[in-house]
């Protein structure tokens, strides 16, 4: 094939090729165009409440609800993700808490599908307050679940680990989820942001009277964990602020960790961040206090981990130094955990 003598005509043919290629290799999930950033993204600080509120453009249609669905935008046919499902807390949204643990920062980089829901509203509050609750939510969650997988499906994507996602009451419907029927033989692993520990809870500090003992958000205070361990194995990582628990701390056992047949505690490196997370709770507070959170500002995180569990599974404490219940996650920790959960063994048929 000879060359075209017009450097033009040459620039064009090469163009247009590029353009059907990049077409062509591109997924498009859910209905929803990708975007890098990812869209109704905060800024770095002062992030809008406009923003924050907004609750993402993917629609299940079974319930009509809507739901954010972020992954990488050069994703390609043929190619494996993680899925995580990312609960909020109770009086929370989906944008709060898609950046008060910022996952779509590290989309592309760890080739990650992410699907943040809003929960439903509990009935006659006042201001309106998002409270997760099985009969209302169980069934739109797992609607987004098979929504999720038959994409993958049909574009196919392949998803090689399952990860459940939630802070404070998120936290604690994951723990309710990842013991059901739909769920129990899907995920792979749980991270618990503040929503308690499987296999051994520390005590809760002093939360005061801030908006967390407001009607419907009471459930954000740190809650407790079924007594019972889940009949299912996952790997499992717990999050959570120095200040919010008591003067004892962590506990340095973990009965999750002993069903998982890890070997003892050990301390990793510290994560140490210079800039602060997104966001924080900006509610009046009657009596604010360290453990409810104060402003995002940088830290450094102390990482334990239970090391040889069977099977390739991973259990981890992790514990952000001087920190509370909802001051945003920092970049580097958020990261780190990222890092932790893909660093978990699965074999998906």
């Amino acid at each position: 094939m000879k060359s075209p003598k017009n450097p033009i005509r040459l620039f064009l043919m090469v163009a247009l090729a590029s353009s059907a290629y990049a077409n062509k290799a591109a997924v498009e999930l859910g209905g929803v165009a990708c975007q890098t950033p990812a869209p109704m993204h905060c800024p770095d600080t002062g992030c809008p409440g406009s923003v924050t509120s907004q609750t993402g453009s993917a629609v299940e249609p079974q319930t009509g609800r809507t739901f954010f669905l972020d992954y990488p935008c050069d994703l390609k046919a043929g190619e494996k993700v993680t899925f995580i499902l990312s609960l909020h807390g109770a009086g929370s949204i989906g944008n709060w808490h898609r950046h008060y643990f910022p996952l779509i920062d590290f989309k592309d980089k760890y080739r990650l599908l992410i699907a943040t829901p809003t929960s439903s509203i509990v009935p006659n509050s006042n201001p309106p307050s998002h409270v997760w609750n099985a009969a209302a939510d169980d069934k739109y969650l797992e609607n987004i679940v098979n929504l999720v997988y038959a994409q993958a499906k049909e574009k196919n994507i392949k998803i090689k680990a399952f990860w459940l996602v939630g802070h404070s009451q998120g936290g604690l419907t994951s723990n309710r989820l990842v013991r059901t029927d739909f769920f129990k033989d899907k995920v792979d692993g749980f991270l618990s942001l503040s929503g308690g520990r499987v296999g051994g809870s520390p005590g809760r500090g002093d939360f005061g009277r801030g908006p967390a003992a407001t009607a419907g958000r009471g459930a954000g205070r740190g809650p407790a964990t079924p007594a019972a361990l889940p009949a299912n194995d996952f790997s499992f990582i717990y999050e959570t602020g120095q200040h919010e628990m008591d003067s004892k701390g962590l506990p340095e056992t973990s009965e999750w960790a002993e069903k998982e047949g890890c070997s003892a505690r050990t301390r990793k490196a510290d994560v140490v961040d210079t800039k602060p997370g997104y966001v924080y709770d900006g509610r009046p507070q009657e009596h604010p206090t360290d453990a409810w959170g104060r402003l995002p500002r940088p830290g450094t995180a102390e990482v334990f981990e239970y090391p040889h569990c069977k099977d390739g599974r991973i259990v981890y404490d992790v514990v952000r130094e001087d920190k509370g219940h909802t001051e945003g996650l920092e970049p580097h920790i958020t990261e780190q955990l990222v890092k932790l959960m893909l660093s978990a063994k699965t074999e998906k048929k």
